[in-house]
């Protein structure tokens, strides 16, 4: 492939492979290196490419800098049976949240539920893989993650960044169907997905950014720009509750860091609070199930002559179908940062 053309469309097995390939030349062991590749190339496979293959140049830059620790393992921070605080370490966050989740869904189906805080962990990508992960052992997720970074979003009436895009995620498993997994930034627009447009060359949407004087714009490298703009959270004051309540809940009630000043290190840290909970334990599972049924039957009961009512997930879904046949579009600047990163690290023949 030819990085110098305006995009290029790479085949999922192939993509999967050269993420292995580059973090295991910066020094990740076989298992890392392929829960690192299966998350990023799930999120490029469902559409969400501000979390995908795009994430290995930072990644890599803060691995070789120091604050992204390779191959960390989780410590226990406290631990009374259904309530588990772990701490990340700045370990890389698709092995720390993988674990962290992992933990909980086995405590959750002994004990009915589980309350499990991720601490201090470097980025853990998409937060909906870690609802998918929940759904797939049939449990209940609600998550509340902050980001730690350089701030992105304006409070509610301000234009200044103060707060990360701090995601909320649930997960609801379905008996025979795909699950119901909602997942978005407490902003308009994720940070990444800002990058993904200024990669590309395209606009952004109306109402979503700032520029460093406090007015409105469609330009994407506002957000980059010396001083930078400021995204602004979706739903108004809504948005911007929930982001606080995810500041708080996610980080400061589980021993983690807020944001509270300007970004002090290259690393990106989440921390993330998860409530699992057993439908089956919980003996609901039969009526969570017919009950939801009969709700999507319901709101999908209009008649619509523009589009088919759509749960949340499933447009992550048909994303994800269309990429598993076709390929996983990249566009050629986003192409040349990976090429560089994997140079960086000396990953021979990848990307290639």
């Amino acid at each position: 492939m030819n990085s110098a053309s305006a995009s290029m469309i790479v085949p999922p097995d192939k993509l999967h492979d050269i993420v292995r390939t580059i973090f295991s030349a910066a020094g990740s062991t076989d298992r890392e290196a392929r829960l690192v590749a299966d998350h990023l190339v799930e999120a490029n496979l469902r559409g969400h490419d501000s979390h995908g293959v795009g994430m290995i140049p930072t990644y890599i830059a803060n691995a070789r800098d120091g604050s992204l620790i390779l191959n960390q393992t989780l410590s226990v921070g406290f631990d009374s049976a259904s309530l588990v605080v772990l701490d990340g370490g700045l370990g890389i966050g698709q092995v720390m949240a993988h674990d962290a989740i992992e933990a909980g869904i086995e405590r959750a189906a002994n004990a009915a539920a589980c309350i499990v805080g991720l601490r201090n962990s470097h980025h853990i990508g998409r937060i909906g893989h870690w609802a998918e992960q929940c759904a797939a052992a049939g449990l209940i997720s609600i998550h509340f993650v902050n980001v730690v970074s350089t701030p992105a979003v304006a409070p509610f009436g301000g234009t200044k960044a103060r707060v990360g895009t701090n995601p909320f995620a649930v997960g609801i498993p379905r008996a025979g169907e795909p699950p119901i997994i909602v997942d978005f930034a407490t902003s308009r627009l994720a940070a990444g997905k800002v990058h993904v447009a200024f990669n590309k060359g395209v606009s952004l949407p109306d109402g979503a950014l700032l520029d460093a004087g406090g007015h409105p714009t469609t330009d994407p490298s506002a957000l980059f720009s010396d001083p930078p703009g400021a995204l602004l959270p979706f739903g108004e004051h809504k948005g911007w509750g929930l982001s606080v309540a995810c500041e708080l809940l996610g980080a400061a009630l589980i021993g983690g860091k807020t944001q509270s000043g300007p970004k002090q290190s290259n690393a990106i840290v989440n921390s993330m609070l998860s409530i699992l909970v057993s439908p089956d334990r919980l003996g609901t599972r039969a009526n969570l199930d017919d009950e939801t049924d009969a709700f999507v039957s319901w709101a999908r009961s209009e008649a619509t002559r523009t589009a088919q009512i759509l749960m949340p997930g499933d447009p992550e879904r048909e994303t994800k179908r269309w990429r598993e046949a076709n390929g996983i579009p990249i566009d050629a600047r986003t192409w040349e940062e990976i090429e560089a990163a994997a140079e960086s690290v000396g990953a021979r023949g990848a990307p290639a």
